[in-house]
């Protein structure tokens, strides 16, 4: 194990008004992210996605394993076989699995079986959680999901703060994904997130607009 110590470098010293303002620049840039379900065919270039992987990558982790991997699909014949089968999944659901209630609350925010986007977007990133350091590591890996969701996180902000719409998606059926991504077994995909350049005629549900107030989500102690 490295135990070598760096020094903490730390940040540019800010007067606290300075601090708040920057703070609440971010909090109102991400106030304009919605999750869009319709998207242009206009390419983004890669480097725009190796960057915000790049971000991604530095999130916290478990023990700080960083038990992550963003497999990025852009080829036409990967992402019509993913949408073959993720709306096979879709249909599924959507034909008895999800509760009448569960779906109504889908259909509210534009959700259906059909996903198109997922051939039109330019991008379809996979994230995988990695169980393990390596297929023969007996060792598991700490807080993998949870780890995984912050990594996420600063992925999606990345994603929007170079003015692109993004989707997160539930990532099944699960081994199809692996299989298709050409992943390991101790591997398993959590999340998949669709990039590219919202379409002409993208709009956003009313019932996306509603966003609980700071006193709901938040409490002093």
């Amino acid at each position: 194990m490295n135990s070598i110590m760096r020094p903490w470098i730390p940040e540019t010293d800010l007067p606290d008004h300075e601090r708040t303002a920057r703070a609440a620049a971010f909090c109102e840039r991400m106030a304009s992210r919605h999750s869009c379900r319709s998207f242009s065919s206009k390419p983004v270039p890669r480097a725009v996605i190796e960057a915000s992987i790049a971000a991604a990558g530095n999130a916290p982790s478990g023990a700080n394993r960083q038990p992550w991997h963003f497999a990025a699909l852009s080829s036409a014949g990967a992402k019509t076989a993913l949408r073959v089968a993720v709306e096979e999944e879709e249909r599924h659901f959507y034909g008895g699995i999800g509760g009448s209630e569960w779906q109504g609350v889908l259909r509210d925010l534009g959700a259906k079986a059909d996903k198109p986007y997922l051939e039109i977007a330019p991008w379809v990133l996979v994230a995988f959680g990695q169980t393990r350091a390596s297929e023969t590591d007996l060792f598991p890996n700490p807080q993998v999901t949870e780890s995984v969701g912050i990594a996420c996180g600063l992925l999606i902000s990345a994603l929007h703060l170079a003015g692109l719409a993004t989707l997160v998606h539930t990532a099944t059926p699960a081994r199809f994904l692996n299989r298709l991504c050409r992943r390991p077994e101790h591997e398993r995909p959590i999340l998949l997130i669709v990039v590219g350049h919202p379409a002409a005629d993208a709009a956003v549900p009313a019932a996306a607009l509603e966003r609980k107030p700071l006193d709901q989500i938040a409490s002093w102690l």
